[in-house]
């Protein structure tokens, strides 16, 4: 297991039944992501190495995901795996397209826009019916601030992985 290369995927919230299965709240965008025989990793924050299971079955639910794993047979197991966070080889997921990114590839990139130069750093990310926002957090500043920047080619010129920057381009007046 290579830790730089997994990926938080979901997070078991709950058990359903008394044969062991899970419910999850999914990170993912598509099911698929909970495929039939992917091996995950189940971990807590701060736990150093997690538990690899293989996943028997998922099935979509109205609040995320259900899923059974190998040798989690009962409620007791269960319980034992909530709150727990599912991480998942890179490897194992289908190659991403051009020009999108992993959610937790963008945590910590600075955001430097071309007019009001360097902004923040992403803290956080969540989805809207339109376009995921970027939650640019500003510790720098007297009072801590928080920019809210859509995820759009209008707002996002460039994102650098490797230099751990993204560039954005703001209409003038944006408020923050």
């Amino acid at each position: 297991m290579n830790k730089d290369n997994l990926l938080i995927i979901g997070k078991v919230t709950g058990v359903h039944g008394l044969k062991g299965n899970l419910k999850v709240w999914s990170f993912a965008e598509s099911i698929d992501t909970f495929g039939q025989a992917r091996e995950i990793w189940l971990k807590s924050e701060g736990e150093e190495e997690g538990k690899r299971f293989t996943i028997l079955c998922a099935s979509a639910r109205k609040k995320g995901v259900l899923i059974s794993l190998e040798h989690v047979d009962n409620i007791n197991l269960a319980e034992q795996l909530i709150g727990k966070n599912i991480l998942i080889d890179k490897d194992q997921l289908p190659e991403i397209e051009e020009n999108t990114w992993y959610w937790q590839d963008l945590y910590g990139l600075k955001v430097i826009d071309k007019v009001l130069g360097e902004l923040g750093t992403i803290e956080r990310i969540f989805p809207t019916n339109a376009n995921d926002m970027l939650v640019v957090t500003n510790k720098e500043t007297v009072k801590e601030s928080e920019i809210l920047i859509p995820m759009h080619e209008h707002f996002i010129e460039s994102v650098d992985l490797d230099a751990k920057i993204i560039i954005t381009t703001l209409p003038e007046g944006y408020q923050f």
